[in-house]
């Protein structure tokens, strides 16, 4: 059994922030793939179901982001989940909007939420990091992630979820690579067509054929036509 949770905060105010991207892939993952209800468990809110064989559970936890672990300890201990058995969806702020970067174990990287965990099970779990870029300077990240996500962000944002909810498969079974090429297939389509996609080089242009050079040996003819006329009967 896998624990996939998705960090953000709970309530309408933040539903739409960068900082709740987490919350809308594990939506999104719920909504495709036919899980249970919603349900108030764990300090947080989770479903059930499976993909294929594989059972999982989806956690969000509503302690707000920097007690997310609270949250992640209490549905690990309840469900007996090993922290390698748990996947972490969650915003990232050193890669560019509309990146999507799997990995297991490493630093939290000041991310609140994260931190809560390492505290709570340790670092030996998943994390799906999901790019929102950043403000470009420390004193303004907080109020950065607490902002909805502008209307101009909505398209990758769309692509970026359901990339997510088509890996989750992936996800449920350990294959982060697969999950990857998930995500790359809905962010990054491959042309239609196939074949070589390199800018084709323009064709050099066809030179003008240069009208044939008179022949030096043949002096121009500079009779008048009245001379041409008596020569031809002389």
């Amino acid at each position: 059994m896998k624990l996939i949770v998705g960090l953000g905060n709970p309530g309408a105010k933040y539903a739409r922030n960068r900082h709740n991207i987490g919350f809308m892939a594990l939506d999104m993952i719920a909504a495709d793939h036919g899980f249970s209800g919603w349900k108030s468990k764990h300090q947080g809110v989770t479903c059930d179901g499976r993909f294929g064989s594989e059972r999982a559970i989806l956690l969000k936890p509503e302690t707000y982001m920097n007690k997310s672990g609270d949250s992640v300890r209490a549905a690990m201990g309840f469900h007996k989940i090993d922290p390698e058995d748990v996947i972490v969806l969650h915003d990232e702020l050193d890669l560019a909007p509309g990146k999507v970067r799997w990995k297991v174990g490493g630093g939290h990287a000041g991310h609140n939420g994260l931190r809560s965990i390492h505290a709570h099970i340790g670092a030996e779990y998943a994390r799906v990091r999901m790019g929102v870029g950043h403000p470009g300077h420390k004193d303004a990240v907080a109020g950065y992630v607490l902002r909805d996500f502008p209307k101009a962000d909505e398209g990758w944002l769309d692509d970026v979820l359901r990339g997510c909810s088509d890996g989750a498969p992936h996800l449920a079974i350990g294959d982060g690579p697969k999950f990857m090429n998930a995500v790359a297939l809905r962010v990054s389509p491959p042309r239609s067509g196939g074949g070589d996609r390199s800018p084709k080089k323009p064709k050099p242009p066809v030179a003008e054929p240069k009208p044939p050079m008179a022949d030096p040996a043949q002096k121009a003819d500079e009779r008048s036509a009245m001379q041409k006329l008596m020569d031809r009967f002389s």
